[in-house]
This record gives structure tokens, sequence and C-alpha cells, in this order.
């Protein structure tokens, strides 16, 4: 007997080990040392607890990334998988942020410390996944209040067994006593009732780190389950949360090219939004800009600018108009703007030059998120503080269902509310400060990880890489881990069910066969690790 449940104890040991690899395998990625540039130049290499915010870093191809930090000189395309869950490596240049524990691909680059330690996002990872882990979901306190009454019964069951075989049971009644008593305690152990939900929320929270959603409580995996309708704030999350160029029109004598170069001289000192689109229009294509003569920035209108001795004014329709724009272009600008575009115009010595037509564009991934959550059976909502037309077009473009536009912070929480109101379960989903309250009031917040603190403390569900299409999969992981959970109690409930009475020895009168406590122990054993290995299937459900 004590063999046998030692041998199980092992194989569900080294079974529930496995649960954990995920959160092992973040735990691992942190480099050793780390090159540090100092003020005059010089490189030292330094234990990597030594590093401190301010630190200038030197990572070459190929090495790990030592801390949390933002690039100031070269580039790399970077191996984000663990943290992101995304295997394609991402670009990255000047200005933009680098994640400790993630692998430098084909280039070199200087990057300034902003995070070491505990501070750092892998270990922020860590944290909520262990958090999350150790937390208890509904359905666990429910079976603990059931184990509560079950063990006093199985006690019940056992004394009462034994006092009918020393009463009714043949000879030698005490060993058959005995023997009914110890295999009905070892067959009724709730050890696999124990290790139902636990193993299950485990394996579930670590998958999702491994694809970069973090799953604040076991309690968010149950509410996931049960999500029929998803909203989705627009700015920044389902578009990159800045205008682009996405159209142009050149109505000047001269080549393209040299149009949008004169224009984005012009734009180049302004600090505008709507200017940076267009200098980085002009970036793409290679253009080599000019420094203005004169500049004017006009609030509210556009610019005056002198570039290579031309005169150019860019901005808004009406102020293009009023500097040698003609009306011809009336169909055109129209067409932009019931697509939901701004529309800028630009004059270059009094005669029309261009139209440029700009829009917060859609994320890459955006499309395929929205698909996925139909195919699911979910309703879609866009909730946006936005114009109308601008917000329908993004809703046409990706297929979302409904579209509630103009809408001020307290008005999506308020949506929410209607929502649950209706008798539905609803997710939200954002990154501002502004989608804070709606996703506190959904029945499930999820937030963007690029988004803000704010929004990521609100919320229940953090996607990492701030890619929609993990909304999808991390509702999908949910689904997946509840059934596992039910599947794991049927199991339990049942394989004690079953065997209690076996243990008992009811079907001695019939069979003459009496369940012994090795058999008891083997099965308990079994049970136990039957329930772990389901658990771990987890790790191999398709999420996509």
């Amino acid at each position: 007997i004590v063999t046998l449940v030692l041998a199980g104890r092992y194989l569900e040991a080294r079974a529930r080990a496995r649960t954990s690899d995920e959160v092992r395998a973040l735990a691992a990625l942190g480099a050793k040392t780390a090159r540090v540039r100092r003020p005059g130049g010089a490189e030292e290499e330094v234990p990597i607890d030594r590093l401190v915010v301010g630190d200038v870093v030197i990572v070459r191809p190929g090495e790990v990334v030592p801390a949390d930090g933002r690039i100031l000189v070269g580039s790399s395309a970077i191996d984000e998988a663990m943290v992101t869950g995304e295997s394609i490596p991402v670009e990255r240049g000047p200005g933009d942020e680098v994640t400790g524990g993630t692998l430098s691909g084909t280039g070199t680059f200087r990057f300034r410390v902003t995070r070491v330690g505990g501070d750092t996002l892998v270990a922020q990872i860590i944290r909520l996944v262990e958090e999350a882990q150790g937390s208890k979901a509904p359905i666990q306190r429910l079976v603990d209040r059931i184990a509560s009454i079950f063990v006093p019964i199985v006690f019940a069951i056992a004394i009462a067994s034994a006092l009918v075989w020393l009463v009714f049971g043949p000879e030698p009644r005490v060993g058959f006593a005995l023997s009914a008593f110890v295999a009905v305690l070892i067959i009724a152990c709730p050890c696999a009732l124990g290790l139902a939900t636990p193993t299950a929320i485990i394996v579930g929270t670590g998958r999702g780190a491994a694809r970069g959603i973090l799953i604040k409580t076991a309690q968010a995996l149950e509410t996931a389950r049960a999500i029929d309708v998803v909203a989705f704030d627009k700015t920044g999350t389902l578009t990159v949360g800045r205008p682009q160029v996405v159209d142009y029109l050149n109505c000047a004598g001269i080549g393209e090219d040299e149009v949008i170069r004169i224009i984005a001289s012009a734009e180049s000192r302004s600090e505008h939004p709507l200017a940076a689109a267009v200098v980085e229009l002009a970036t793409t294509k290679g253009l080599a800009l000019t420094d203005p003569t004169t500049f004017e920035a006009l609030p509210g209108q556009g610019v005056h600018a002198t570039v290579d001795g031309h005169e150019v004014w860019i901005g808004n329709v009406e102020l293009a108009r009023a500097h040698g724009f003609a009306d011809m272009s009336d169909e055109s600008i129209a067409r932009q703007q019931q697509n939901g575009r701004t529309v800028l115009a630009a004059t270059i010595d009094g005669a029309p030059a261009g139209i440029l037509a700009l829009a917060d564009t859609p994320k890459a991934a955006a499309k395929d998120a929205i698909g996925d959550l139909r195919r699911m059976g979910l309703r879609t909502f866009l909730v946006s503080g936005d114009a109308h037309r601008v917000a329908e077009a993004i809703a046409r473009d990706l297929g979302i269902d409904e579209v509630r536009a103009e809408v001020r912070p307290e008005g999506k929480a308020a949506l929410v509310a209607e929502l649950q109101a209706a008798g539905h379960r609803v997710a939200m989903v954002g990154d501002g400060v502004n989608d804070a309250p709606a996703l506190a009031r959904a029945d499930l917040g999820i937030a963007i990880g690029s988004g803000t603190d704010v929004a990521i403390a609100t919320a229940d569900v953090v996607l990492v890489g701030g890619d929609p299409r993990g909304v999808p999969r991390a509702l999908r992981l949910a689904r997946a881990t509840v059934t596992t959970i039910r599947q794991n109690l049927f199991w339990a409930f049942i394989y004690n069910v079953a065997l209690i009475p076996v243990a008992a020895g009811v079907l001695y009168p019939l069979t003459g066969w009496l369940l012994s406590p090795v058999l008891a122990a083997a099965a308990m054993a079994l049970s136990s690790v039957t329930v772990v290995t389901n658990s771990l299937r987890l790790r191999s459900v398709p999420l996509k």
C-alpha cells in the first residue's frame, strides 16, 4: 500500500511540476551579465543585479536584452516570442522600447535602462501568473464546501462497513472488517478532487502567459467562458493609435515625390500629429527633407512655410482654398471624408499641389480578431469618442456588428451596464484612462499591454503585445480551461461514487470478491495522475 501510494505521489508530483513549465521558462529568460557603456566611452561587463536605471547598455546580435529600456542608437529585429507569444521578430529602432529577456537578432543597438529587477515586464508577468495560479475559482470554493461534507461521510461509511463485516461477515470477520475499513478510507481520499481545479488553472494561466495573455485571477477564467458580447475601444486598441497617410492625389504639374518632399518639408517644424504623419510618409519614401526658410503654424488650420523658394500652404480644405486651391477636387475630398478620413490640401506657389487623406488605420491583426470572435458566436461592439463617420468606417472595414460613436468615458460604462441589464455577459477591451470605468464595470475587462497603467490595473486580463487577436485567444483558453476543470471534477466524483461502495464490499455477496487496500491504493494513485494528465492537455489546445 505504502509503495503504491508513494509511486502515485511521485508520478503526480512529476506531472504537476510540468504544469508550471511556462513560468519557469519566463524566469530563466534573463541575461546573467550586461555590457554597460560608461560616460567616457569605455565598456564594462557587469552582473545583471548591478544594473541601475539610467545605465546605457550595448546589445549585439544574438544576445539577450538584460533589462527594460528605450533604444538610443541602432536597431535590431527582436524576438519577443516568450513575452508576447508572437514568433515573428519585431524591428525596433531609436525611441522604441525593448523588454528584458527578449533576444536581439540582426543588429547592434544601445539602450537606456528604464526598469530593473522586480520592476521589469518579465518580473511583473511572473508575479501576475503566480498570483493567478494561487487564486481560487468560484467552482473550487464549491468543491471545498463539498469536500468538507464528503470527508465525515466517508468516515461514517468506513466505520459502518467495518461494523457490518464484524456482525454479518464470514470468518475471519476482523480481517474482512479491517480490509473494508482501510479500503474505503484509501479509495475515498479526495486527492483527485483537490487537484481537479488548481492543476487546470496552473496550466491554463501558464499557457496564457506563454502567448502574451496575462490572466490575473482564476475567477476571470470562469467569467471569460460565459462572455457573449465583446465591446472594443477604437484608438490604440483596434487601430495603431496615430494618423497615417492612406491616400494621396497629386494635383501639381511636377512629380509626386517632389510634391510630397516639399509638403513634408513645410510640415517638418510642426508638432501636430497630422504633420508627423506627412513627414513619416516622406521618410518612408526615402525623400530628403529641406528645413523651411520661413515657418508659421496656424492653429486649427494648418501651416504656411517657404521651402526652397516655394510658398507652401497646407492644412484644412478652407485654408487651401483661400490660397489658390480650386474647387475641382470637391468630389475627391467628399469621398475621402465619407470614408471617415481627415483631408489635408496643399498649394505650392498659389497652385493646387495635392490632397492627402489621413486616418488612424486598423492594426494588421484587427480584422482577423473580429472574424474569430464572430465565428465563436460572439456579438461585437465598437465604442468610440470619435465622430460617427470615423467610427462607422472602421467598423465597416473590420466587420464589427454595432457602433456607438461620440461616447464619453462615462458613456462607455453606461453602455456596458445597458448590455448587462439586457442579460448579456460583457467583455470590454481598451487601453486608455478613458476606458477604465468601462473596464471596471464589465464582467471581464481586457487591457492592451501598450496602454495606460490605469487601464492595465483595472483589467482582469492583459494582452502584453497589444495584438487584438489575443482577445479570441483568451476566450478560447478560458473555455478550454473551464471545460477541463469540469471534466476533472466529473471523473473525480465518478471515481469516488463508483468505488466507495465497491471498497465497502457491496459486490462480495454476488461475486465473492472484496477490493483489497492494495488495489484501492493503486486506484487512488491512478485517479490523481489521470486528473493532472488531463489538465496538461491544455498545453496543446489550439488557441487560433
